[in-house]
């Protein structure tokens, strides 16, 4: 990561920081951007995971929220036609953090290989 570079943060690297995952350590104050249906993602999780801090954390990273476009929505189904293991959340967050020139910070096995990936374990 190079300072000031800014990412799009997958839900799943949102919980990793709030996991001390210190393999994340060094995104946790990048500049970082997510859509509502990530942060729905991760609020869902957490209450599903009895975790009591889902509605600070969601009002947390709400500051971070950019709008989502139809062109996006539409590019995002089409990726999700080709890789139906992918979720609608993340396939959305990918084609926002395409249109907006950041990478996709993630541990979603399912993006790996992808460009555009900041792949993190």
């Amino acid at each position: 990561m190079r300072e000031g570079e800014a990412y799009f943060f997958d839900s799943y690297a949102i919980a990793e920081f709030n996991n001390g995952n210190s393999a994340f350590l060094p995104y946790e104050n990048a500049v970082g951007i997510l859509t509502i249906f990530n942060l729905a993602e991760l609020n869902y999780a957490m209450k599903r995971d009895k975790k009591p801090m889902a509605d600070e954390l969601t009002r947390k990273y709400s500051t971070m929220l950019v709008d989502v476009k139809i062109e996006d929505i539409t590019r995002a189904m089409d990726l999700r036609m080709k890789n139906k293991t992918l979720s609608i959340p993340d396939v959305i967050g990918y084609t926002v953090a395409k249109r907006y020139g950041v990478r996709f910070l993630t541990g979603d096995k399912e993006f790996e290989k992808m460009e555009n990936v900041e792949f993190v374990k």
